[in-house]
């Protein structure tokens, strides 16, 4: 899995490809804006607290802030929305 750490304050971002499925439990079943220990991905993120910004499910479909359902949905959009 990637996880992608961003800094809005000074605009740096980081990708890191983590494959142990143990440091990623933490980050499973969570909704959007949650807030999440950065203690189980190891020593180097011991402190920090990550909040979920984003993602995608295993096919690749993005997910929205504001849908509260654990499943996909068709949504309708009006122009200029974003997706």
């Amino acid at each position: 899995m990637k996880i992608n750490i961003a800094n809005p304050t000074t605009g740096c971002q980081k990708v890191f490809e983590i494959d142990d499925d143990k440091k990623l439990l933490p980050f499973f079943d969570k909704r959007m804006s949650t807030e999440v220990s950065g203690d189980s991905l190891g020593d180097e993120f011991k402190g920090y607290i990550f909040r979920i910004a984003g993602g995608n499910d295993k096919q690749g479909f993005p997910m929205k802030q504001g849908i509260l359902c654990n499943h996909r949905v068709r949504l309708l959009f009006k122009k200029g929305m974003s997706c």
